[in-house]
């Protein structure tokens, strides 16, 4: 080839890969392993940049972890399941396995050309029944092992999906795909006792030291243990079936400044009174319509109802509290009730404003007066002092204080000092179809039943009795499909009933990590392959994984460590999680005839000056730097940059434009510059196969070799840190080194063939390319990562500045060790200060070794 053709080379090279089972994961005992895993996707029909990004940072790990010697695991597969997938299939008749599986084959397409390392032998999608066959047989050992129950609980409902909601996708109180108002009520749920387990997720993560500060964090938060105090106000005028109401607080220390107690509109004391009275009743049931995030919660107005009801305060029996029933207060969160001390809590006190209730200060800042319009709420660590708290008129800080107000409260006989954590069970139960089957059914004789292994996978049926499951009917289809939910019973042999509620889909993703290590098993994991793959040595993912799936995955672990299919080893699944940042891309949008904005795609706009014009000349708005999201149209399709530029200078860019861990943003402009670098490196090595320049060697050889090697000490150190950046930069750096010399063509040679395995990683087919054009052996993905010979990296000369009369005029590079005579000889002969003495000798010449040399005329 005369030029650097991409559409030639790379696939030529992946085609060379995939012959040679280059990427090929087997277990080797003689070797070290090393597993990189990037979050699997969900096939929602096609990939952007933004996806490049991800992949192609686990692609860099893994190609470079095989070139120094470690047998390699990195798998791909799907996250599959989910409502997505029936949307489409409501709007347009299909089926969500139709829709699925084409998705995955249209992503397939898309990734493979970029190169990626991946073994893609092993790929599985979470909703092929052998994945999730698998997944129901440890459902059932995690119930025969007590880690998974089934209890009434209080739920968000969609009365038009007819499909239990999660906190967040109730928005504004309505459904977020029906748009319905949602309802609280009570259904029979399955649950993970991850509860269980809070001490042990919250106290691991300290050991968690390659994990990003600010996940650990979040996850430490959202588990939230607190010390607090459980203890009763009693009744003034009990009711038929309360004479006590039970309140945990983490704030015992403002107990004296209690105003009103709080009930939720689910405590048992609200239904009660709800039974006899209709304006409670209705004031509970609009309370359900509220959102249930803490979010919606914080945001909504906070309403209240008095009951009517008084309790007496523990220290104080002639001090009655009126007990209200209140919007924000949720049954899922302590006891289902509190005490307001509004001088102490914002909200509390805006509750207290508006229905006109006393408001007590506690405590008061140490410097400073109280500001009564507002509640005075100090930090933890803030020194207060107490005006009328257990404390006296101590100084404390609020650590301080909530411990010593439990120990007075327990030393008064007011309840007890207890832990508490805010992680609740995982709820698992879905009324909807595309997701894992629970393995259980329902005999009126024998109660709930698991079924036996031996008639896994319960799959799911792809029609109702011979015609098309019709999806735009609300509710789920598997309740209405008789010959599948109608079954026998695996214990007695009798009619029984299949559970049609389907498993959350973060369970899917919450344990194929493990899988991975043997994927095709007839078990969830094979006890050889997971005690040697296991753990994944390094995760990565977006930031927004940082609770849920992370700490689900936690718990999987455990669960699956109890119940035999992971070693003790892997309780902690993840040993590195590096969380990248985004790829984003200006929006382009007009207004639409309805007002409505129109969003266009990159390709759809011309920008000239600063400004975006569609093809009828018509001026685009720019939203710079957004989000790459599919909704306003800013995506950039990885297909078409592969036919432009070539999957190399995708990968190049998203690489070398921003740390990892912080947002790209992709330009047309960027990716022209990171292709006419690639080619330009192409040319060097192409001149350097012909033969083409100096074939003598001479003393240029030696300092290209020196910054051969200074080169790759510096991109090794950036990859082993993730500073794929900085790496890039240094091979930039390295390039112009390479061409700027006038070093053998032998010596250049040499430097290209490093430079070749050195941008590998990045640039897997320019590299193999090179390697080939300059003589390499066999595959570049297959060789060994270079060395550096640390002689070479140190110095052993020394560049000193020559300054005739205070002015710098020119510098020379001499050995560190050289004589000061010998630096004086040099600076004589030097042409600079040559001129300057015009035959003359100089007043002074004053060599400061290692720094400057000074000549006064």
């Amino acid at each position: 080839m005369s030029r650097y053709a991409p559409s030639e080379i790379e696939p030529k090279w992946q085609t060379a890969w995939n012959e040679a089972d280059v990427f090929l994961a087997q277990r080797d005992e003689s070797k070290p392993k090393y597993y990189v895993l990037e979050m699997f996707p969900y096939p929602s029909g096609r990939i952007h940049i933004g996806h490049v990004r991800n992949y192609t940072m686990g692609d860099v790990v893994a190609r470079y972890k095989s070139s120094t010697g470690f047998n390699v695991l990195h798998p791909m597969g799907f996250d599959a399941f989910g409502m997505p997938a029936e949307n489409a299939a409501m709007a347009s008749g299909g089926h969500p396995k139709t829709w699925t599986y084409n998705n995955i084959d249209t992503m397939v397409d898309q990734m493979k050309p970029l190169g990626l390392s991946i073994d893609w032998t092993r790929m599985f999608a979470t909703c092929d029944p052998e994945y999730y066959g698998q997944q129901q047989s440890m459902f059932i050992d995690m119930l025969d092992k007590g880690l998974v129950y089934r209890k009434n609980a209080t739920v968000n409902w969609d009365p038009v999906d007819m499909t239990v909601l999660a906190n967040e996708q109730v928005i504004d109180g309505c459904g977020w795909r029906s748009g319905a108002p949602v309802e609280r009520k009570e259904l029979t749920q399955w649950f993970f006792k991850i509860s269980d387990y809070s001490e042990d997720l919250l106290s691991a993560i300290d050991g968690l030291d390659d994990w990003p500060d600010k996940v650990k964090t979040m996850q430490k938060n959202w588990i939230g243990k607190s010390r607090g105090l459980q203890f009763a106000f009693s009744v003034t005028e009990p009711t038929a079936h309360t004479d006590r109401i039970e309140v945990y607080t983490t704030r015992p220390d403002t107990l004296m400044g209690a105003s009103f107690v709080g009930i939720s509109a689910d405590h048992p004391l609200a239904k009660e009174l709800a039974e006899q009275n209709p304006e409670i009743a209705a004031f509970c049931e609009e309370c359900r319509k509220g959102g249930t995030t803490e979010e919606a919660i914080e945001k909504a107005e906070k309403l209240g109802l008095n009951t009517g009801l008084t309790v007496r305060h523990p220290f104080d029996t002639s001090w009655e509290l009126p007990v209200y029933i209140a919007n924000f207060i949720l049954m899922d969160y302590g006891t289902g009730a509190i005490f307001g001390c509004p001088a102490h809590d914002q909200r509390d006190f805006d509750f207290a404003t508006k229905y006109g209730l006393p408001i007590n200060y506690v405590f008061a800042p140490v410097e400073g007066d109280l500001n009564e319009t507002e509640a005075f709420v100090p930090v933890k660590s803030e020194k207060v002092k107490y005006i009328r708290g257990f404390a006296g008129e101590e100084v404390q800080t609020g650590e301080e204080a909530v411990n010593s107000a439990v120990d007075f409260c327990e030393k008064n006989g007011v309840g007890h000092g207890v832990t508490k954590y805010r992680l609740r069970d995982w709820g698992l139960s879905r009324q909807r179809y595309w997701g894992c089957p629970i393995p259980v059914v329902h005999c009126e004789s024998c109660g709930v039943v698991p079924e036996k292994k031996e008639n896994l996978p319960i799959e799911l049926p792809f029609d109702e009795d011979g015609k098309p499951i019709d999806f735009s009917i609300p509710g789920n289809p598997l309740d209405r499909h008789p010959t599948w939910r109608n079954t026998t019973c695996p214990k007695c042999g009798g009619a029984a009933l299949r559970e049609t509620d389907t498993m959350d889909t973060f369970v899917d993703s919450s344990w194929y990590y493990a899988r991975f290590t043997s994927p095709r098993a007839t078990t969830p994991t094979v006890k050889e392959d997971a005690d040697y793959w296991m753990n994944v040595d390094q995760y990565i993912g977006g930031i927004e994984h940082a609770i849920l799936h992370l700490l689900y995955s936690r718990f999987f672990a455990r669960a699956m460590n109890e119940t035999g299919h992971l070693p003790e080893k892997s309780r902690e699944p993840f040993n590195a999680l590096f969380t990248q940042g985004m790829v984003t891309h200006a929006i382009y949008k007009t207004t639409g005839a309805d007002g409505r904005p129109v969003y266009h795609y990159p390709e759809e706009v011309e920008l000239r000056d600063g400004k975006g014009f569609l093809k009828d000349g018509t001026e685009v708005e720019i939203v710079p730097s957004a989000k790459m999201s599919k909704s306003k149209n800013n995506v950039v399709d990885p297909v078409e940059i592969i036919k432009q530029f070539g999957a190399d200078t995708a990968r190049w860019f998203v690489l070398s434009d921003s740390p990892p861990e912080r947002d790209v943003e992709w330009t047309a402009s960027g990716a022209e510059a990171a292709s006419k670098h690639l080619g330009r490196v192409w040319r060097l090595a192409a001149a350097a196969s012909a033969g083409e320049g100096n074939r003598e060697p001479n003393k240029d050889d030696s300092a290209l070799l020196r910054e051969m090697h200074k080169t790759i000490h510096d991109v090794t150190s950036a990859i082993e840190t993730f500073g794929f950046n900085a790496a890039i930069a240094r091979l930039y750096a390295f390039t112009n080194a390479i061409s700027k010399s006038k070093a053998s063509v032998y010596a250049k040679t040499d430097a290209l063939k490093t430079l070749a395995q050195l941008m590998s990683p990045m640039t897997p087919h320019l590299a193999e390319e090179m390697w080939s054009m300059l003589g390499g052996e066999g595959l570049i993905a297959q060789a060994p990562w270079p060395v550096p010979d640390e002689a070479m990296l140190v110095e052993d000369t020394v560049t000193l500045p020559i300054q005739i009369n205070g002015k710098r005029r020119d510098e020379i590079s001499v050995p560190k060790d050289m004589p000061k005579e010998e630096v004086e000889k040099l600076v004589l002969e030097n042409d600079a200060v040559k001129k300057a003495l015009d035959g003359g000798s100089p007043k002074k010449l004053i060599v400061v070794p290692g720094r400057i040399v000074n000549v006064v005329i």
